[in-house]
């Protein structure tokens, strides 16, 4: 292990809103109404940048130069990476949004545990001074129903899963289930694809396609648009944009402290758009990793044991990938999160 390096693992932030009932003529545009400049302002704080963007009828998506921003009406997500301050977003964030006439109806903090702790700023070096901050900078008078929580897996504690939640409403409001898989110690031919090749004259737009491409990316979702963004000398970002729906994937392929983190929203049971299993399976055999935890989030969906068991079945089935360890626990108004730890099966 590196004794230092590129930090792969995620902070997330997601923040929803509603519509002010005083509020006449509400546009259906919400928060994507918010111009980029003010966007690019709040990213300073967190200390990252726009480097590629995309849209379409449902919302706005951005790579950003540490991980992903994605602006729908009345929803934010923004996850970083590296040693970004990301809870410096939250007061701006709702700002922007009171001057939509937009209220906060919702907070959800996330991350897993970092590979390089020692080298985060504060207040990222401990999770109960993360779960102040965000206390601090969310409205006293409302998002009654608060909760913060350590998943440790029995089987390896020092791959925890941290989530704070705060809501307004006791039951959740969105029917989307989020799914957050983090990666390490990636297949070393696998991550290959992630580095630009010596001499390579591209630029990071044409070098991420083609990364896109060889990795085997465009197989997860062959439904969904592909925003990607490749680094240099290594590493990559992609947002994809399906619908309403969207999928971001970001990886540091260095070995030492190889990382790949892939993160989608959908629905279990309104389409064909694929089974979430498979789905995950394919993800996961891009980078062929040695440990791979899964963040299931169920919102506005009821939890379904099925839906985990199978999820057991195929990775083990398809990737020879034993899950080591299940976790559950639920969040006032923010529904309940399963994480799960595998290993390949001959450890």
């Amino acid at each position: 292990m590196a004794v230092s390096g590129f930090e792969g693992f995620e902070k997330r932030l997601e923040l929803r809103f509603f519509h002010d009932n005083s509020t006449p003529n509400k546009n259906p545009m919400g928060l994507r109404l918010i111009d980029f400049e003010s966007l690019d302002q709040v990213l300073t704080q967190v200390q990252c940048t726009v480097v590629s963007a995309v849209a379409n009828r449902s919302f706005d998506a951005y790579v950003l130069s540490e991980s992903s921003l994605f602006v729908y009406p009345t929803k934010i997500i923004i996850k970083t990476c590296g040693t970004t301050q990301l809870l410096k977003s939250i007061r701006p964030f709702i700002h922007l949004a009171r001057t939509l006439n937009l209220t906060l109806r919702a907070c959800r903090y996330s991350r897993g545990s970092f590979i390089f702790p020692n080298s985060q700023p504060f207040p990222y070096t401990s999770f109960e001074d993360e779960v102040v901050i965000v206390e601090d900078s969310l409205p006293k008078e409302s998002l009654r129903h608060r909760k913060a929580s350590v998943m440790t897996p029995s089987n390896n504690p020092s791959r925890a899963w941290h989530v704070f939640t705060a809501s307004a409403d006791v039951e959740p409001d969105e029917s989307v289930v989020v799914v957050e898989v983090c990666m390490t110690e990636l297949d070393r031919v696998n991550a290959r694809s992630f580095f630009r090749r010596k001499g390579d004259e591209k630029n990071s737009d044409s070098a991420g396609k083609e990364m896109t491409r060889l990795s085997g990316i465009d197989l997860i979702n062959e439904n969904a648009f592909i925003c990607d963004f490749a680094f240099d000398p290594c590493g990559y970002s992609m947002n994809g944009v399906d619908g309403d729906r969207y999928s971001t994937i970001h990886v540091t392929p260095e070995d030492g402290f190889s990382y790949a983190s892939f993160e989608c929203g959908l629905s279990l049971y309104d389409d064909g758009r694929g089974d979430v299993a498979e789905v995950l399976s394919r993800a996961i055999d891009v980078f062929r990793p040695s440990c791979v935890s899964i963040a299931t989030t169920y919102g506005g969906e009821d939890y379904d044991h099925e839906v985990t068991k199978r999820v057991e079945r195929v990775l083990a089935k398809n990737l020879g990938l034993k899950c080591r360890s299940r976790l559950m626990d639920e969040f006032p108004g923010s529904g309940t999160v399963v994480f799960q730890s595998f290993t390949p099966r001959r450890r």
